[in-house]
C-alpha cells in the first residue's frame, strides 16, 4: 500500500514509521526546510512542497497513491488537503486529523474526510475506557459518524452474564466483534459465555447505542 503523509512533523513520522515496520510504502510531506529531519525516518520517500497546492500534489503522485493522511498541525490545511486527494485525484482512502475539537463538524464527506482522528476526543474516550465498568464507550467514530466502535465492561448483574453470545439478539446495525479477557483478544463463537469482568467491542451505528447500553447494564 501507498500511503502519502502531508506534514512531517512529530505525528506525521510517528505515522510514516508504523506504517513502513507493517511494510508500506510511505511519502512525506511538508513545506517547511525545518520539518524535513530525513534521517528520522531514513526508509521513507520526502518531499519539501506545500500539500495544499496542486502542483504538489502532482510531483507527490497521488493519483497512484491508496491513502492520504491529513497530518498538519493546522485544521485548514488538512481539510484542503483531503478535499483535493478526493475530488482532483480520486483517492481511495483519507484520514485526516483534527486538532481542534471545535473544528470536528467540519471533517466529513463535504470537505472528502473519510475518518477524522480527534486526539482530544480520542484521549477522553480511552480515559473513560480505563475507568469505566458497566458503561458503554464509544473509542472511535468513522464512516463520516454513520459507524462507531464501542466498548463496554460486563459487571455482575449485567442481564447477558452467564449467556452465550449465541443466546443473545443484539440490538439492529450492531456487530460484537471481540472479546477481551484476560487481556487476551478472543474472536466470539455462538458458544462462548459471557463472564464478568469480559470487555466487549462492539461496531454499531450511533442510533443502537441507546439500546445497547440498556441491554448491556444491570437490571
Amino acid at each position: 500500500m501507498r500511503v502519502v503523509i502531508a506534514g512531517a512533523g512529530i505525528v506525521g513520522r510517528s505515522i510514516a514509521r508504523e506504517l513502513l515496520g507493517n511494510g508500506h510504502r510511505v511519502l512525506l510531506i511538508d513545506r517547511s526546510p525545518a520539518a524535513m529531519k530525513i534521517t528520522s525516518v531514513p526508509d521513507a520517500q520526502w518531499l519539501l512542497a506545500d500539500a495544499c497546492e496542486i502542483v504538489s500534489l502532482d510531483e507527490a503522485e497521488l493519483a497512484d497513491c491508496d491513502v492520504v493522511v491529513a497530518a498538519t498541525g493546522d485544521d485548514k490545511a488538512n481539510l484542503v488537503v483531503s478535499l483535493l486527494a478526493k475530488t482532483e485525484y480520486g483517492v481511495p482512502r483519507t484520514v485526516a486529523r483534527v486538532n481542534n475539537p471545535k473544528n470536528e463538524w467540519l471533517f466529513d464527506e463535504a470537505w472528502g474526510v473519510d475518518v477524522a482522528v480527534s486526539t482530544p476526543r480520542l484521549m477522553t474516550a480511552l480515559v473513560e475506557e480505563a475507568v469505566s465498568v458497566g458503561e458503554l464507550v464509544r473509542l472511535f467514530t468513522f464512516q463520516q459518524g454513520r459507524s462507531s466502535l464501542a466498548e463496554y465492561t460486563l459487571q455482575g448483574g449485567s442481564s447477558v452474564m452467564g449467556r452465550t453470545v449465541g443466546e443473545v439478539t443484539w440490538p439492529e446495525d450492531t456487530v460484537l466483534v471481540a472479546i477481551v479477557r484476560a487481556d487476551r483478544p478472543l474472536s466470539p463463537s455462538p458458544d462462548d459465555v459471557l463472564e464478568d469482568g469480559d470487555h466487549l467491542l462492539f461496531l454499531s451505528v450511533p442510533d443502537a447505542e441507546a439500546a445497547l447500553r440498556t441491554m448491556l447494564g444491570t437490571p
